[in-house]
């Protein structure tokens, strides 16, 4: 096994044998990577992997997972056989949703529009139809369903088995009965901690990465490395039928609304599904090898129940066998994925939430990008550790409490504003009683409790989680904050759609104010920070001190990381947290505040890969942030500040520091909806009294509270990027519309440059377009974009534009033949948009279709 010295070295060494272990060893291998380890401490699938159903379903509603799925069909069906000469045990059998409601089966439409882009197969049924297909299904209470003929069933043994036959072919080594004692991590020369070796019973094996795919052991893996990993065990059960005659070729089938899935197995049924209550792992063993629970028949009763419903033939039918093991379970229902903040070098492939079968392949692939080149080639941030704040990562209430209401909702119908019950509160901002008592209804993100929208019938605070009533919690009554949630189910125009409308036109017309306060709030000093600034950011944030500039931050490949604001500091004694001391360069940096973890992390590992020596601090917490904006804005602040806010005054695109109501803050000329506004950046002491003020001066104006569903309309109607919605790591700014912030007409060098110099040269092979239609229907994004009747992308992001009065969506659209996408190719198209299964004439915009000009932000209003 090991040599005889009992050291070795790899340049990566995968824990963990199951689904994600032997997909992510196969991948590195496959990309060149031969040096690399896999270890098991039992044998190969011993773990949770062994038990899974194995279902692959292709369509799901995300498009990154759409195509994860895709790969791991590929890998499984074709390319494993075709490397190996094996069968991995693919059956193709097809899958069935079914739907008992119309708000069921529009999401399965949303499904089948989504699924046209990638050329994915799939109809709408009737009952009838169905009954056809599946002749021992009672319809009798369907409404629809949709039938996806190329979904199938993997076989766990067959799929590792192969895998691990096809890395090992490549030169990648496989050790089983191998448990891991420890890991050793080194801390270098700029104090970054980095891993340096794997210890085990057998041996060490010095390598620079580890690979954490050891499920639901996985945070114990990561405890010996000093790494978070917030993911939970939890018992997941199914059970076999005896013979069941005429189901064999079926398809599987989903019945979300019953919270139960059936799998063909042979001429059996497997049916499982998630509950309510389902019972928690807490003394996770290192023992547990092909090991099972003993099923808990009070609680998996339910999934029997929902099965008779939908295949009455089975209450005649005996059950051959249980099978009840743990599966991790995440507080987002994704899973962990990247590397780690804690631990350069340290990845994570875990936390796959009963999905690693079918995520496995196109997640494998995409942890090997990050190990070999530094990044995934797809977006994974959805995915990606970095998504959530690390004052939750090691928070045991918000992973119980939001794994929990994960799995309870895992079938749920995915709304397109949905929130979290579950862990609320946990990072709040200094105006957050003052909104809740004016009717506030929070968004929860990265824990920050947001403004969402304001409901004129008072208060509706968010309550402590009742975990759905199981656990024998009392279910929280009379729960205002929930019903108004329930009344969001709709893939229509929300009840409150006029309420939106109102906070929006108030901003255009008149003047409203922004609790943006989770934004995250940085300051970049040190000997080296304006080469960092040079290197990080697209645009040329070295303009003088007191110029603000929006930039973004690339990856290598010239993805964007991040967009943000970068404003320059006079240089000087600190006076905080308005400013730090700096005797050179200085920057402070505002940036959305649901990804600030993540853009934290990008500007951390890009100091450190470059050897720079800068200070980043962050002062997020510190600090408030409010955001008022209107024609009318000026009028108002004029009141409360003590500083000339003419046009020559204070220009777009600048700050100062001012007195506000008698407390020093941080004004800034910016705008994130397009109107004539400042920003105001506040300590956490004046917060209240400076809003206060502001609410005072501007009761005679009509200023109005207003929240992110009004920015989120307000933004898109002007044409600004949203990060992660219209602007993804996998997404350039010349491809984004976003050339304006890169600084290529100098000779800087910064993150990316080659690869957006390349893409200038060449010609954009896709690109972000605006669309409106004039049919008053809401979207949401994913639906699908044609042109002349040909498939060429979907829309990332979609609102209702209150002034302009339509429906707007912003896409990348693609040329079929493959050529570049030029203005020419976007004005002789006829296009058209498809939600649910109907398509919509569009018109297509190469600018914005309000105020192009851009007046409003200079405060010109004809």
């Amino acid at each position: 096994m090991f040599p005889p010295c009992n050291t070795m070295s790899a340049d990566a060494v995968v824990i963990g044998g199951g689904s994600l272990g032997c997909q992510t060893v196969y991948h590195l291998a496959k990309m060149g990577m031969t040096n690399v380890v896999l270890l098991e401490r039992d044998r190969l699938t011993a773990g949770t992997t062994w038990h899974t159903a194995g279902l692959l379903w292709q369509l799901r509603p995300s498009d990154v997972e759409v195509e994860l799925l895709a790969h791991t069909r590929n890998v499984i069906s074709k390319d494993l056989e075709e490397e190996t000469g094996l069968h991995t045990g693919w059956i193709q059998n097809g899958g069935l949703f079914i739907a008992s409601n119309k708000q069921r089966l529009d999401e399965y439409k949303r499904l089948m529009s989504l699924g046209k882009v990638y050329g994915i197969e799939s109809y709408v049924l009737s009952p009838a139809e169905t009954k056809d297909l599946y002749p021992l299904m009672n319809v009798d209470d369907l409404y629809g369903t949709l039938y996806v003929p190329k979904d199938g069933t993997m076989d766990p043994a067959g799929t590792c088995t192969t895998l691990t036959r096809a890395a090992s072919a490549r030169g990648a080594m496989v050790i089983e009965n191998c448990p891991v004692t420890g890991i050793q991590v080194r801390t270098d020369d700029l104090g970054v901690k980095r891993v340096k070796a794997v210890e085990t019973a057998h041996g060490t094996i010095e390598t620079p990465c580890v690979v954490n795919c050891a499920g639901v052991w996985a945070t114990k893996l990561g405890e010996m490395a000093g790494v978070k990993v917030p993911l939970i065990a939890m018992h997941h059960a199914y059970v076999v039928t005896e013979r069941i005659e005429g189901i064999q070729n079926m398809p599987n089938v989903r019945d979300h609304d019953a919270s139960v899935y059936l799998r063909l197995q042979g001429d059996a049924l497997s049916v499982g599904g998630y509950e309510q209550n389902p019972i928690f792992w807490d003394e996770v063993s290192d023992k547990f090898a092909f090991s099972l629970f003993d099923l808990d028949w009070d609680v998996f009763m339910q999934h029997i129940e929902g099965a008779i419903n939908r295949v009455p033939v089975l209450e005649q039918t005996g059950i051959k066998s249980t099978v009840c093991g743990p599966e991790s379970f995440t507080a987002d229902h994704k899973p962990l994925m990247g590397e780690a903040p804690e631990v350069r070098g340290f990845f994570l492939g875990c936390g796959f939430n009963s999905a690693g079968m079918m995520l496995g392949g196109g997640c494998g692939r995409e942890l090997a990008h990050w190990i070999i080149r530094g990044r995934p080639e797809k977006d994974m941030y959805g995915y990606d550790i970095r998504r959530f704040h690390n004052s939750l990562t090691d928070n045991a209430r918000w992973i119980r409490e939001r794994s929990h209401e994960s799995y309870a909702k895992n079938y749920s119908v995915v709304f397109p504003f949905d929130e979290p019950l579950a862990s609320r509160n946990m990072r709040k901002d200094p105006f957050h009683q003052v909104l809740t008592e004016q009717g506030c209804v929070f968004q929860e993100r990265h824990g920050w409790e947001r403004p969402g929208w304001f409901n004129k019938d008072g208060p509706a605070p968010v309550k402590d989680y009742d975990y759905y009533g199981a656990y024998e919690t009392k279910k929280n009554v009379n729960y205002k904050y929930n019903e108004l949630l329930g009344k969001e189910y709709t893939f229509d125009f929300p009840p409150h759609h006029d309420v939106i409308k109102s906070e929006c036109l108030s901003c255009r017309h008149g003047v409203a104010v922004f609790d943006m306060s989770y934004f995250g709030k940085f300051y970049l000093t040190g000997p080296d920070a304006k080469k960092a600034a040079d290197w990080l950011f697209t645009a040329d944030v070295n303009k003088k001190p007191g110029s603000t500039v929006y930039t973004c931050m690339l990856n290598k490949r010239g993805g964007a990381e991040a967009d943000l604001t970068v404003s320059r500091l006079e240089p000087g004694t600190a006076n905080l947290p308005l400013a730090p001391e700096s005797n050179g360069d200085a920057y402070y940096l505002a940036i959305g505040g649901g990804v600030a973890e993540h853009n934290w992390n990008h500007i951390r590992t890009v100091l450190q890969d470059q050897g720079f020596h800068c200070h980043l601090t962050d002062f997020s917490e510190d600090m408030g942030m409010i955001s008022i904006q209107g024609p009318k804005s000026r009028a108002v602040l004029q009141e409360v500040l003590d500083t000339d806010l003419s046009n020559e005054a204070f220009p777009f695109s600048t700050h100062k520091v001012v007195n506000a109501a008698g407390h020093q803050v941080r004004a800034m000329r910016l705008s994130f909806v397009g109107e004539l506004g400042w920003e105001l950046h506040i300590p956490k002491d004046s917060c209240l009294p400076v809003y206060n003020a502001v609410m005072a001066a501007g009761a005679k104006h009509g200023i109005i509270n207003s929240g992110y569903r009004a920015i989120d309309s307000l933004s898109i109607e002007k044409g600004y990027r949203h990060w992660h919605a219209d602007l993804r790591p996998d997404d350039t700014p010349l491809e984004a519309g976003l050339a304006f912030t890169c600084k290529l007409k100098g000779s800087i060098p910064f993150q990316g440059r080659d690869m957006l110099e390349k893409q200038k040269k060449e010609g954009l092979k896709r690109k972000i377009v605006c669309f409106t239609i004039d049919e008053k229907v809401p979207m949401f994004g994913l639906e699908a974009i044609f042109r002349n009747g040909v498939p060429v992308g979907h829309l990332r992001r979609s609102d209702y534009g209150f002034f302009i009065d339509k429906t707007i969506g912003y896409g990348y659209i693609r040329n079929p033949d493959g050529g570049v996408v030029s203005a020419d190719f976007i004005k002789t198209g006829e296009f058209t948009l498809e939600r649910m299964g109907v398509t919509y004439k569009a018109k297509a915009h190469i600018r914005s279709p309000f105020d192009p000009e851009n007046n409003r932000v200079k405060g010109i209003y004809a």
